[in-house]
């Protein structure tokens, strides 16, 4: 996808779907595969919904299928409008557009998921002819299976707050993200204090202000070696899932006046994408299936207890608010229930 190679997606029972991602085509692949027949257009519905072709019940889930019949005068640049959330203003769409049913429900759903783990848009051309590159809603389910994740290595890693700690990393067969805990200090036989961290390159690397990441980070490892013994996870899931361009693209409309909540799903995705069974694996892999989280989230609570790790305890996690990130952290509190 990322080469802009059509697919053929299958799922039992289903017609077969064949796509080709709009962010990685251009006219001329554009016409190789769709040639005179035309294509329809497959967008989430939180991304459909920004544009007014999807009712308010299919928005409710912003990752569903929604699928747009093809119009004479739809092009390649008519597909990048519709997909790509940085034209919306400066781009008028010829319309009206109408919605059609998804003939293919399991596999085009399985497809804007693939497309999320490409760390691409979620919105595809579909067309008519079987492509070489044939993949299965099993194929692409793999690579989010948090049951595949093993122990590739450990080794001492003494960190600033933390002298006495030791790093694990971990890793699928399907997927190349690879997580990574850092275990402060030593088992006492209570339930470690644990955090849960996503990783933000913005943030943690760059100190950007506009989140409470990086802060959070640091803080999260004096926490834990204050309190005895614990672990951090570090999960490769930036920008709660999207991954590092689209979180960019929505930092672009944030500057447009949009809060993270609706950026995220005017790019077409759900507000948060993460999967924290990964976070759970890891912790039962280490041996630890009862912990004390560190947290404000209630999601990963959830998450976590979901997956089979008893939070025994909330711990809140909290830092000051500086100018550039008060607006996202109000939104945390008033939109996705974070308990500041």
């Amino acid at each position: 996808m990322r080469r802009g190679w059509p697919i053929t997606i299958h799922a039992v029972g289903e017609p077969p779907l064949v796509l080709l991602a709009i962010e990685t085509a251009d006219r001329e692949r554009l016409e190789r595969f769709a040639g005179e027949r035309g294509f329809d257009i497959l967008l989430s519905s939180g991304r459909a919904e920004t544009l007014k072709l999807s009712n308010q019940r299919d928005a409710t889930s912003p990752d569903r299928p929604v699928m747009i019949e093809h119009a004479p005068w739809f092009d390649m640049a008519l597909a990048t409008a519709l997909a790509d959330p940085q034209f919306d203003l400066a781009t008028p769409l010829k319309g009206p557009f109408r919605t059609i049913p998804v003939a293919a429900p399991r596999a085009a759903a399985a497809a804007l998921r693939l497309a999320r783990i490409a760390g691409l848009l979620p919105a595809f051309v579909v067309g008519f002819d079987g492509a070489e590159q044939v993949v299965s809603v099993e194929d692409i389910a793999a690579h989010e299976d948090a049951g595949r994740l093993t122990v590739a290595v450990r080794a001492r890693l003494p960190v600033e707050g933390a002298e006495h700690s030791e790093i694990v990393a971990f890793r699928s067969p399907e997927s190349a993200d690879e997580h990574v805990a850092l275990i402060v200090g030593r088992s006492d036989g209570t339930p470690p204090l644990v955090r849960l961290h996503s990783e933000c390159l913005t943030g943690d690397v760059l100190g950007s202000l506009k989140c409470d990441c990086g802060p959070q980070l640091h803080a999260a490892i004096r926490a834990i070696s204050g309190a005895g013994w614990g672990v951090l996870l570090y999960l490769r899931q930036e920008g709660r899932g999207i991954g590092l361009v689209n979180k960019l693209r929505a930092y672009a409309l944030q500057d447009q006046g949009f809060d993270t909540v609706d950026a995220n799903t005017r790019l077409g995705f759900a507000v948060d994408a993460r999967d924290f069974g990964v976070a759970a694996r890891m912790l039962q892999l280490l041996g630890q299936d009862r912990v004390r989280l560190l947290t404000n989230n209630p999601g990963k609570v959830a998450g976590l207890e979901a997956a089979g790790v008893t939070v025994v305890e909330r711990v809140a996690h909290a830092l000051p608010p500086n100018p550039h990130n008060e607006r996202y952290l109000a939104t945390k509190r008033d939109r996705t229930g974070h308990q500041l």
